[in-house]
This record gives C-alpha cells, sequence and structure tokens, in this order.
C-alpha cells in the first residue's frame, strides 16, 4: 500500500505545529498539545493493528476510543509540550508510514474491527477492510484535527471579526 498521501497529510500537521503561535482552546476544545498527544497516541493504535494486519493475526482491533485526555495530559507532561511532542509525533508518523508501505493488495483488505468516534462529524463502529480505515485517517482524520490546530492560531480570530 502506498503511504504517499498518509505522509503528505502528516507534513502539513507538522508544518503546522511547526509554525506555533496557538493561543488557550475555549471551552473543551483541545490545546494544540493535546492535539499532537492525541494524534501520536493514536499513531501507536494504528501502528499495532497494522502490525497484527502483517502478522496475520485474525484479531486485529482498532480502537480510538481508548485515548482519552488524561492520558494526552500525562503525555503533554512526559514530552514537555509542543515541541517534545512534535519530535514524537514524527516518530510516531513515520513508523506508521513505513509500515503502511509493507501492506500488500490482499492485507490492504483484511477486516479490522474499528471504532473511531470523535464528535458527530467522525464515528465508526464495524469492521472495515484496513484499508479503508488508514484512508479515514488520511482524508478525515488528519484534516480534522489541522484545522483545530489552525483554529487556535490568533490571526485567524482576528480575520473572523
Amino acid at each position: 500500500m502506498d503511504s504517499t498521501g498518509l505522509r503528505r497529510a502528516y507534513d502539513e500537521v507538522l508544518t503546522e505545529v511547526d509554525a506555533g503561535g496557538f493561543e488557550p482552546p475555549g471551552g473543551r476544545e483541545l490545546s494544540a498539545e493535546q492535539i499532537v498527544a492525541h494524534l501520536a497516541a493514536n499513531d501507536e493504535l494504528l501502528g499495532e493493528a497494522t502490525e497484527a494486519v502483517l502478522a496475520g493475526s485474525p484479531f486485529a482491533y482498532y480502537d480510538l476510543e481508548t485515548v482519552h485526555r488524561p492520558q494526552l495530559d500525562a503525555l503533554v507532561a512526559e514530552y514537555g509540550g509542543l515541541a517534545g511532542l512534535a519530535t514524537l509525533l514524527r516518530a510516531t508518523s513515520q513508523k506508521l508510514c513505513a509500515l503502511v508501505d509493507r501492506l500488500g493488495p490482499a492485507a490492504a483488505q483484511t477486516p479490522v474491527d474499528t471504532r473511531l468516534h470523535e464528535d458527530i462529524d467522525l464515528r465508526v463502529d464495524e469492521t472495515l477492510p484496513w484499508s479503508r480505515t488508514l484512508d479515514l485517517h488520511t482524508r478525515v482524520h488528519l484534516p480534522k484535527h489541522l484545522a483545530q490546530l489552525r483554529a487556535l492560531r490568533p490571526e485567524l480570530h482576528a480575520h473572523r471579526g
């Protein structure tokens, strides 16, 4: 399976993270640090499922609902803020992309029990071909968090008013 689109999506997110200048979020929204921690933790889950698929395991399972805010806050503290988290995300995303590159056509079609619930706009609770879950991550999940990061920029708020 080709990871070109996935790599491009991560590059966009990491470029945004590297630009910095994020404001604290309002309400229950995630901070920039929490968003990056979420993506890195999610990469670990995607990597575990991809490794299971590559190993031919019939028990491949991907459940994003297992990542909660206290875990994100612990990652933020462990990595010392945005710069450390960006380094972590670079490592986890590169590992995931390398695993995706190893997926052949048959492995990419392996059915995986998938739970992906974020807000009301991204809800999956079914068995999907693994390539479809990876496609959702590339085309929906990463762009969603990229938009969240951009919304935390003060210059964007100034142009809205």
